[in-house]
């Protein structure tokens, strides 16, 4: 498995390192950070047949697909709190109860 690694693309430095995931003994994940912005990621599980060409390129790709995420309106729908409208079936009476006889 690689080590941890530093690359610059599209004006940004990124910051890659490999940790083995809290919990679970022998999972590793590669962790990045990014110039500029606050968060730490950790996208996908490390692989023994990772290369830093390929790391590269998919931290790019998940990097770049947020931002573009990030950069959409947000749609706008119904509340949380409002619930969707009830079907309607046909109509009923209610059930009227049997008065017991000799009252």
């Amino acid at each position: 498995m690689i080590k941890g690694f530093e690359f610059a693309a599209e004006g940004r430095t990124y910051v890659c390192s490999v940790e083995e995931r809290r919990g679970a003994s022998g999972e590793f994940w590669w962790w990045f950070t990014v110039t500029g912005d606050q968060s730490m990621y950790a996208p996908f599980e490390a692989s023994s047949s990772d290369t830093r060409a390929s790391v590269q390129e998919r931290v790019l790709q998940y990097y770049n697909n947020r931002v573009f995420k990030r950069s959409q309106p947000t749609p706008r729908g119904g509340q949380w709190g409002r619930r969707p409208p009830q079907v309607q079936g046909p109509a009923q009476a209610p059930a009227i109860p049997e008065v017991p006889k000799g009252i």
